[in-house]
């Protein structure tokens, strides 16, 4: 009877170190994604922070030139400031 309780009780040890090796393996991983999580956020965020300087120093451009230009070209610029915005927005969401 002693045999099988000590044989019982090996048997569970070993199947909670067992799930103790998984999980902590698990958890590595899980760790290292975040990681790279936390790194791909930051680098976004930089990216997005880049990208609002060059927004804003495209407008000031633009509003400085069109004020001493006719309406037409500055409909003109203002349609391809539209379009580096839309370009900046799609750069953001890749």
């Amino acid at each position: 009877m002693d045999d099988n309780l000590i044989n019982g009780l090996k048997s569970k040890i070993g199947q909670i170190i067992s799930r103790y090796e998984s999980l902590k393996s698990e958890n590595t991983q899980i760790n290292a994604e975040l990681s790279k999580c936390k790194q791909q956020l930051q680098d976004k965020n930089e990216q997005i922070t880049e990208l609002k300087k060059q927004i804003d120093n495209l407008q000031l451009t633009e509003a400085f030139r069109s004020s001493y230009e006719d309406t037409k070209e500055a409909k003109q610029k203002i349609a391809k400031l539209i379009r580096e915005i839309d370009k900046c927005i799609t750069m953001l969401n890749d």
